[in-house]
C-alpha cells in the first residue's frame, strides 16, 4: 500500500481510539458502561445493531460464500432480517418493559427474573464462552485482511494489530462507545462499499461480459444452495436475535419501546437487502478477478487452491487507486471492529453483572467492568491465533449460544410459569450437545448443523420437565 492509503489508514485507527477516550470521563456508572444510559436513539440503536450483526465476520464471510456460490449467498443474511423482524414484534414488547422497571443491565437477568438464579448463572456461562469465540472471530477476519493487504505482515501480527485496537477503544468508553464508534464505521462502511468497492470493482474486472464469461451461470442464480443448507442458516441465526447479549444491551440503551422497535426494523432491511447482495457481489468480484488470473502474482493462478476468504481482500489489494484504498481498507475494518466490540462488551456484561454478580451500586463498578473487558479481550485474541476459517468460527459461536439459551426465552414468551428445572437442563443438554457434535465432527444426517440437533433435545427435554412437574403438582 502506498504512504497515503497508510496515512488514511491510521488516522482512521487513532479517530476510534480518540471516541473511547471521550467517553471515558463521561461514564459514571455500570449502567452508563452497558447500556448507555438508557437515552440512544433508534437511528444510532439501528445502524449499531445492524453494524453488530452483520459486522467483520459476515463481511469477509459473506465475501467467501459469493467466491464460493455467488448470489445465492445472500440468503444468509435474509434470515438476519427475518430475525430481527420477528424479535421486533414479539420479543421487545416483552422485555422492554420489564428491563425499564428493573435496570436490567443483561440477558440473563431476564431468566433470572423468570426462573432463578441458577439459570441465570448457566446462561452467562454459555453467553460468556459464545461472545468470547464470536469476538474472536471477528479479530481473525480483520487479521486476514490485513494479512492480505499489507503482505509483510503475518496473520499474527496482524490479529494482536485489531486485538489492540478494539480493547483499546471498548475498555475506555463501553457501550456509548461502540454505539457512536458503530454509527460512524457503518456509515464508512456503505459509503465505501457503494462508492467505491462495487463500482471500481465491477469495471476493474471487464464489466458484465467478464462476469458472465469467467463465472458459472449458477452463480448469477439465487437457487444455488441447498434446503438444507437454509435450513442450517435459518435455525442457527434467527435464534440469536432472541438470545444475544448484545441485541439485549441495545435494546435497555433504547430510550423507549417505540425506539428499539423501529431500531430493529431498519436494521433488519439494512440486514437483507442492502448489505447482503453488496458484500456477495464483490466476493463475486472476487472470484472473477481469481479466475482472470489477477492474483497469480500473489501465488493464486487460475485454478490453484485458495482460500474463498482471502479472494475479496486480494481483490481490493489489486484493483484501487492511491487514497481509495485507504479508505476501503478503513470500511471494512470498520465492519470488523463493529462487532469485535460489542461482542467484547456482551461478553464483559455476561461476566461482571451474571457471574460475579457485580453491584451497579459499587464506586468501583466501571474500573472491574473495564478490567474484565481486558482480560477477556486477551483471551479472545489468543483463541484467534488458534483459528483459521472466519465464518466457521463465528457460527459455532452462535449455535453454541442458540442450542443453549433459546429454548429457555421461548418458554419465558408462551408459558404463564415456565419450571427453572426445565431451563436449566435444557441448557446444559443443548449446549452441551451442539458442542460435543461440533467438537467430534461428527458426519450428521442430511448435512444438518449440529445446532439443529441440539435445539430439538433441548426443546424435548424442556417439554418433558414441564409436562412431568405441572403433573405432579
Amino acid at each position: 500500500m502506498h504512504i497515503i492509503d497508510i496515512l488514511i489508514f491510521i488516522i482512521y485507527m487513532i479517530s476510534m481510539l480518540g471516541v473511547g477516550i471521550y467517553f471515558l470521563k463521561r461514564n459514571k456508572s455500570q449502567e452508563d458502561y452497558y447500556v448507555g444510559g438508557r437515552k440512544m436513539t433508534s437511528v444510532h440503536i439501528g445502524l449499531s445493531v445492524v453494524a453488530t450483526d452483520v459486522g467483520g465476520g459476515f463481511s469477509i464471510g459473506l465475501g467467501g460464500l459469493g467466491f464460493l456460490i455467488g448470489l445465492s449467498g445472500s440468503w444468509m443474511l435474509f434470515t438476519g432480517l427475518i430475525g430481527a423482524w420477528v424479535s421486533a414484534i414479539f420479543l421487545i414488547p416483552r422485555i422492554y418493559p420489564l428491563a425499564k422497571k428493573h435496570n436490567f443491565l443483561s440477558f440473563p437477568q431476564i431468566l433470572n427474573h423468570y426462573y432463578d438464579n441458577k439459570v441465570a448463572l448457566i446462561a452467562g456461562i454459555i453467553s460468556l464462552i459464545g461472545y468470547i469465540g464470536f469476538t474472536s472471530s471477528q479479530v481473525l477476519a480483520g487479521a486476514k485482511l490485513a494479512a492480505a493487504t499489507f503482505p509483510s505482515i503475518t496473520i499474527l501480527d496482524a490479529v494482536l494489530l485489531m486485538g489492540v485496537i478494539v480493547i483499546g477503544y471498548t475498555v475506555l468508553g463501553g457501550l456509548k462507545a461502540v454505539i457512536y464508534t458503530d454509527t460512524i464505521q457503518w456509515i464508512i462502511l456503505m459509503v465505501g462499499l457503494i462508492f467505491i468497492g462495487i463500482p471500481l470493482g465491477f469495471i476493474k474486472v471487464g464489466g458484465w461480459d467478464a462476469v458472465q464469461t469467467y463465472l458459472p451461470d449458477n452463480f448469477l442464480s439465487l437457487t444455488n444452495i441447498s434446503f438444507v443448507q437454509f435450513i442450517n442458516w435459518l435455525i442457527t441465526i434467527v435464534p440469536i436475535w432472541f438470545v444475544g447479549m448484545t441485541l439485549y444491551q441495545r435494546i435497555y440503551a433504547s430510550k423507549d419501546e417505540k425506539t428499539a422497535k423501529k431500531a430493529w426494523f431498519l436494521a433488519g432491511l439494512f440486514e437483507w437487502p442492502i448489505m447482503a447482495f453488496m458484500g456477495i457481489t464483490l466476493g463475486l468480484l472476487g472470484r472473477v478477478a481469481f479466475e482472470q488470473g489477477m492474483f497469480t502474482e500473489f501465488g493464486y493462478a487460475p485454478g490453484s487452491p485458495i482460500d474463498e476468504e482471502i479472494g475479496l481482500p486480494l481483490l481490493l489489494t489489486h484493483i484501487f487507486p492511491v487514497g481509495l484504498m485507504g479508505l476501503l481498507m478503513s470500511s471494512y475494518f470498520s465492519a470488523i471492529m463493529s462487532t469485535a466490540d460489542s461482542c467484547l462488551m456482551a461478553a464483559s456484561g455476561n461476566f461482571t453483572t451474571d457471574i460475579l454478580k457485580l453491584s451497579a451500586k459499587n464506586s468501583r463498578a466501571i474500573r472491574y467492568s473495564q478490567l474484565a473487558t481486558l482480560v477477556i479481550g486477551v483471551l479472545a485474541i489468543l483463541l484467534a491465533t488458534k483459528m483459521q476459517n472466519v465464518l466457521e468460527l463465528m457460527l459455532y459461536s452462535y449455535a453454541f449460544m442458540v442450542s443453549g439459551l433459546f429454548v429457555p426465552v421461548l418458554g419465558t414468551m408462551f408459558l404463564k410459569k415456565p419450571s427453572s428445572k426445565a431451563a436449566l437442563y435444557s441448557m446444559l443438554f443443548g449446549g452441551g450437545t451442539t458442542l460435543l457434535l461440533i467438537l467430534s465432527e461428527i458426519k450428521l444426517p442430511l448435512g444438518l448443523d449440529a445446532n439443529i440437533f441440539g435445539i430439538t433435545l433441548s426443546a424435548l427435554i424442556f417439554i418433558f420437565i414441564q409436562v412431568f412437574q405441572k403433573k405432579k403438582s
